[in-house]
């Protein structure tokens, strides 16, 4: 079985400025089809989308039991206002106001909670992440809010403070987590949270010739090297492409993630052996956790 465990049906793998342009003023049924005709065609049997804020997402898993497909959605991302999260989401000032989120997600009948504790990497700069969210205590306390509220809680984050901050605050999973330390990982196995690397969305730029190449490999290789070091020391690891973005296109995106993450084990068989152990373990773990309690 194939789980797609981070993907955006907002998006096209293409522009993300022309995909919000496509479904702005009203979202085009005909784009959800075709890519559930791709998953469906590709076998891919499972899908959790990280949202959107024009409806994409919750317009899609209406759509998803016509192709046999088990779709989870947060309805949309939830970020802190003046950081990195209003491609996919809404906004929030106060904790308050955060609260209404949760809330209203939940009215909507969201599967999880999806929260942003950093910005993207720098593809031109190696080690460079945007707006990172450096507020310890609010993580725990958007984590604790929609854990009261019977939500799983995904966590966009990178670079290794934010990542311990995440886990530390008891979430349960990892979305990106680019630049993972050691302690990170020692984390990771201990609270049992899901780690989905989407490998893809860097892999994929490797002699695009859209970024400088030299970081855009260093970022792989360190990244790749985290994914080996997680896959020997038995960390949950998920496949999750982040299809929609840029050359990562759905269904397709899935398998080339796969792929990658073989490399990652230096196509060890043994290695690779574990590795998909593991993401057959973890993606059932996934399936059990995103939903409402």
């Amino acid at each position: 079985m194939y789980g797609e465990c981070h993907a955006h049906m907002l998006m096209n793998g293409r522009n993300y400025n022309e995909a919000v342009e496509l479904h702005k003023n009203h979202i085009q049924d005909s784009v959800i089809h075709e890519y559930f005709r791709r998953y469906q065609e590709a076998g891919i049997t499972f899908i959790r989308d990280g949202g959107d804020n024009l409806g994409v997402s919750q317009r899609a898993r209406e759509f998803a039991p016509e192709y046999g497909i088990d779709y989870r959605s947060p309805i949309y991302a939830i970020h802190k206002n003046g950081y990195y999260g209003g491609i996919v989401g809404f906004g929030f000032d106060t904790i308050e106001e955060y609260a209404v989120l949760v809330k209203k997600a939940g009215e909507l009948h969201g599967d999880f909670i999806k929260i942003m504790a950093s910005g993207i990497l720098d593809f031109d700069e190696f080690g460079n992440v945007s707006t990172l969210l450096k507020d310890e205590a609010l993580i725990h306390e958007m984590v604790h809010i929609a854990h009261e509220e019977g939500f799983s809680v995904m966590v966009h984050v990178n670079t290794p403070t934010q990542i311990r901050y995440a886990l530390e605050a008891g979430c349960d999973s990892i979305e990106h987590g680019y630049y993972m330390d050691e302690e990170c990982l020692r984390l990771m196995k201990e609270t049992g949270a899901v780690w989905v690397p989407t490998l893809a969305t860097c892999s994929s730029l490797r002699g695009c010739g859209r970024f400088n190449e030299e970081a855009v490999q260093k970022i792989t290789a360190s990244h790749m090297n985290n994914i080996r070091l997680a896959v020997e020391q038995g960390v949950h690891i998920a496949t999750g492409s982040d299809a929609g973005a840029y050359l990562v296109p759905h269904a397709q995106g899935l398998m080339d993630e796969i792929r990658y993450l073989e490399e990652a084990c230096g196509n060890d068989p043994e290695l690779v052996k574990k590795l998909r152990h593991t993401l057959d373990e973890s993606l059932q773990i996934i399936m059990e956790r995103f939903q409402r309690k």
